[in-house]
């Protein structure tokens, strides 16, 4: 296992080239192995005039805390560092952001200054091609206040024999769109064509399917897409009765072209609340998610 010890988050542009290189398609074979690393940033302070502006941009009130998914933003810039490397099996730009995870174990306010790592493996096989984890975790003097895990898909094409057995196997996933009840509420949101660019400042995910209409379709799609871990952020910001400790777990199901308006449904469960964006006026999910009340 291979750690590595930074004194701050790495500026982009130092791996720029490396990050532009890891963009290109590097052929359909399979991975066996993921590289063996763990990059940790000791002594991290968290920038308060970037903390303001993800604040502002995802919608959570200026509190004092941090919201349960910064600490995964910060982290990206390790995990492009770990897939910029020319021992990662898979083109950065071919990946798809299937699932994320977080906890937060407590309350931690944004004067605190935190050890954040990351790492990387479970290599699974997935009907799509492979999938596998960023894991990352935040540290105070020792004490584990945050921790989270991002799963991505590399798409890769079948053997004959595996589609074969897709098409037996398949079948149809049931859309489940939160019933009515009276524990539940809903709101209409209107997202912004630039939000994507503007989620890139903060985030520096800077990846060109969010940027603008014509580099998104430079990739295959029709317009830019919104960040998935804005959505979460977006998702979560409109709770304000969280408790000290809880976990966010969403999949991500559906792309968000830009702009766009959305539903936002979510109902009171007995440990946490579910939550879920769809297509206005539509049972198309975009995100389903839950908190569990720790």
């Amino acid at each position: 296992m291979a750690e590595q010890y930074f004194k701050e988050l790495p500026k982009m542009h130092t791996t720029y080239a490396n990050v532009i290189k890891s963009l290109i398609p590097i052929g359909d074979n399979r991975a066996t192995t993921l590289p063996e690393l763990v990059y940790h940033v000791d002594g991290l302070v968290i920038d308060e005039h970037n903390l303001k502006e993800y604040r502002k941009i995802c919608g959570f009130i200026n509190d004092g805390r941090v919201p349960p998914t910064y600490f995964a933003v910060l982290s990206q810039t390790l995990q492009m560092n770990m897939m910029a490397r020319p021992d990662f099996p898979f083109a950065m730009l071919g990946l798809v952001h299937l699932e994320n995870s977080v906890t937060q174990h407590r309350i931690i306010y944004d004067t605190e200054t935190v050890t954040l790592t990351v790492s990387i493996g479970n290599l699974q096989s997935h009907d799509k091609g492979q999938q596998f984890d960023f894991n990352m975790t935040a540290t105070i003097d020792g004490e584990l206040v945050w921790e989270g895990v991002s799963t991505y898909l590399s798409r890769q094409k079948k053997t004959n024999q595996e589609r074969a057995e897709a098409k037996k196997a398949k079948s149809v996933e049931p859309v489940l769109r939160l019933e009515p009840d009276d524990n539940q509420w809903a709101e209409l949101i209107n997202i912004p064509e630039d939000i994507g660019r503007r989620y890139a400042f903060v985030s520096g995910d800077f990846n060109l399917i969010h940027l603008h209409p014509l580099s998104a379709r430079a990739f295959g799609f029709p317009k830019a897409i919104a960040h998935g871990m804005w959505s979460k952020a977006a998702s979560i910001a409109q709770f304000h009765d969280l408790p000290r400790a809880y976990r966010v777990d969403v999949s991500f199901k559906t792309p968000i072209f830009l702009p766009s308006k959305i539903d936002f449904v979510a109902r009171q469960e007995t440990d946490g609340r579910s939550f879920a964006l769809y297509a206005a006026g539509t049972d198309r999910p975009h995100l389903q998610g839950c908190i569990t009340f720790l």
